[in-house]
C-alpha cells in the first residue's frame, strides 16, 4: 500500500515535469505554447488542449493556441467572458471538471461538431490577474480525476506565466521598432550649422515615448522638435508616433511655434484624453541664426557660447499638451545664437537621477556642453552623463552647433 501510494506520487511528479520542463525555454513563445499543449495531451491521454486568452478589454476569450483541434484558431475564435465551459472556469478561478458535458458547456462550435464529450479547465493567472483559460477535452466521456484537475492547472501556470512573458516581449519588440522607425535616420543639412541627436531606450521601463526630429519647412526655416509622452511600452510609443506626424502637418501651416503646439494640443485633448506629453518645438533660421521656440511643459534648452560655460535659455514653460489646465495662450521665445555657440534640446532622462535634485542633473549638463560640432557635443554630453547611476528612463539629446567646423 506503501509502495504503491509512493510510486503513485512519483508517478504525479514525472507528469508535472513533463509540462514544466524548463528545457522548453530556448522555443519561441507560439512554439512553446503548442510544445507545452501537446505534453498536457499526451500526459493526460485527451484528445484536444486549448488556450483562450482574454483580449485587453477583458470582455472576450480568444483561441490562441491549440493541439488535435486548431479550427478555433485558424477561425480566429471569440466567446464572450461567462459564457460556456471556458467562462465557467473563469468564474470559479479553479480547475473545473465535466465528464459529462452538455451543449451549453461546449467551448465552441468546432468542438460540437467534432464530438467533445468530456472537458477539464483551468484559469491561467499571472499577477493576480486571470489573463484567460486553458482547456482539454476527450471524445469520450473521459473520468478526469482530482489529480488530473490539479495537473491542468500547474499547466495552466506554466501557460500564463509563457504567454505574458511573450506578450510583454512582442510588445517591446513592436515597440522598438516603431520608436526607431520614427526617428529620422539622417537629418537634414543645416547651412551654417551641424546637428546630431541620440536616443537611448529606458533600461526599467523599455521603449517609451521620447521622440526627436527635424525637417526643412518651404521658407527654409528648420524645424527642431523634442518631445516626451508620458508612460512606457507599445502604447506611448504609438502616441508619440502620432503626435510627431500631426505636429509636421500643423507645422506647415504656421511658422510661430506657440500656435503649432496649440494645434496639438488641441488634437491630444479631442483625440488622445489619456494621453500627455512635454513638447519642445523650435524653428531655426540659417540666415539670421535666430532661434524661435515654445515649450510645453518641457525642459528649457542649454546654449553654450564660446569661453562660458553652458546655461539654460530664460524662456516660459507653458502646460504640456494634453493637459486643459489654462486658457492663456502659449508662448514663443526668440533668441539668437551666436557664430561657435550651440544649443541643446533633450528629455528629463538625460538629467534626472533617482533620490537627486534635479538642479544638480541640470548644471551637470551645463557643464558638459562644449562648443563643438555636434556629433562631439552630443558624444561628450552622452559619456558624461549617462553612466550607471542614471534613471532608467529614455534619453533624448539633440543638439545644434554654429562652430566653425559645422558646415557651410
Amino acid at each position: 500500500m506503501h509502495a504503491s501510494a509512493e510510486s503513485s506520487a512519483e508517478e504525479r511528479l514525472r507528469r508535472i515535469e513533463l509540462v514544466t520542463d524548463t528545457s522548453l525555454a530556448h522555443l519561441d513563445v507560439n512554439d512553446l505554447l503548442g510544445e507545452i499543449l501537446e505534453r498536457v495531451r499526451e500526459v493526460l491521454d485527451v484528445d484536444m488542449a486549448t488556450v483562450l486568452l482574454l483580449d485587453p478589454d477583458g470582455e472576450e476569450l480568444i483561441a490562441t493556441a491549440a493541439v488535435g483541434i486548431d479550427d478555433d484558431v485558424k477561425q480566429g475564435v471569440r466567446m464572450p467572458v461567462g459564457h460556456g465551459f471556458a467562462g465557467a472556469v473563469l468564474s470559479h478561478r479553479k480547475a473545473c471538471v465535466f465528464d459529462h458535458v452538455a451543449d451549453r458547456h461546449l467551448v465552441s462550435r468546432a468542438l460540437r461538431d467534432r464530438g467533445i464529450r468530456s472537458l477539464a479547465g483551468a484559469p491561467m493567472v499571472a499577477d493576480g490577474e486571470a489573463i484567460g483559460v486553458l482547456c482539454v477535452g476527450a471524445f469520450t466521456e473521459h473520468g478526469f480525476t482530482d489529480d488530473d484537475a490539479q495537473l491542468v492547472q500547474v499547466a495552466a501556470d506554466r501557460l500564463a506565466s509563457v504567454s505574458q512573458v511573450g506578450s510583454s516581449r512582442s510588445e517591446r519588440i513592436a515597440a522598438t521598432v516603431l520608436q526607431h522607425s520614427l526617428l529620422p535616420g539622417r537629418l537634414p543639412p543645416v547651412p551654417g550649422a551641424s546637428m546630431d541627436g541620440r536616443y537611448v531606450g529606458g533600461a526599467d521601463h523599455g521603449i517609451g515615448g521620447d521622440w526627436y526630429d527635424v525637417f526643412r519647412l518651404p521658407s527654409g526655416r528648420v524645424g527642431i522638435v523634442v518631445g516626451d509622452v508620458v508612460g512606457h511600452g507599445l502604447s506611448a510609443a504609438v502616441v508619440m508616433g502620432r503626435l510627431r506626424s500631426a505636429l509636421r502637418a500643423y507645422a506647415l501651416d504656421d511658422e510661430d511655434p506657440a500656435r503649432v503646439l496649440h494645434k496639438l494640443d488641441r488634437k491630444v485633448t479631442h483625440f488622445e484624453p489619456d494621453a500627455m506629453a512635454t513638447v519642445c518645438y523650435a524653428l531655426y533660421d540659417p540666415e539670421t541664426a535666430r532661434l524661435a521656440f515654445s515649450l510645453a511643459g518641457h525642459l528649457t534648452p542649454v546654449l553654450g557660447r564660446p569661453g562660458e560655460r553652458g546655461e539654460l535659455v530664460d524662456a516660459p514653460v507653458d502646460p504640456p499638451v494634453g493637459v486643459a489646465v489654462s486658457k492663456r495662450p502659449r508662448r514663443t521665445t526668440e533668441i539668437e545664437i551666436p557664430p561657435e555657440s550651440v544649443v541643446c534640446f533633450y528629455t528629463d532622462g538625460l538629467i534626472e537621477r533617482r533620490q537627486q535634485s534635479i538642479d544638480i542633473g541640470l548644471k551637470s549638463l551645463c557643464g558638459a556642453v562644449t562648443c563643438a560640432p555636434a556629433s562631439e557635443v552630443c558624444a561628450s554630453v552622452m559619456n558624461q552623463l549617462v553612466t550607471s547611476a542614471s534613471s532608467g528612463d529614455d534619453v533624448t539629446l539633440l543638439v545644434l552647433s554654429r562652430t566653425s567646423a559645422a558646415g557651410s
